[in-house]
């Protein structure tokens, strides 16, 4: 089953009860709070009889440019390398 738990996607196997699931999602959302990461996705699996949990970070993929001679974010240009940016041809 696949489900959004304050904002994480949670995949768990069918036989992962209701209590399972929350007690395992409470945990990781604490540890990766105190690793000041966060948290993307979990899965769960049962394997045997234990319970195995996988966590991945969320990480927005941010595009970074050289203008100038300097690496940053669109975001932090002046106006100056702004319409730089924009006067741009693109070469194929």
């Amino acid at each position: 089953m696949v489900q959004i738990i304050d904002g994480i996607r949670v995949m768990a196997d069918e036989a992962v009860t209701e209590e399972e699931l929350m007690s395992a999602v409470a945990a990781e959302k604490e540890y990766w709070a105190a690793q000041h990461k966060l948290l993307g996705e979990i899965q769960i699996t049962i394997e045997g009889d234990e319970l195995i949990i996988r966590s991945l970070e969320k990480s927005p993929i941010r595009r970074i440019r050289r203008i100038t001679g300097y690496l940053s974010t669109d975001d932090r240009f002046n106006d100056a390398k702004q319409a730089e940016l924009a006067d741009r041809v693109t070469h194929l």
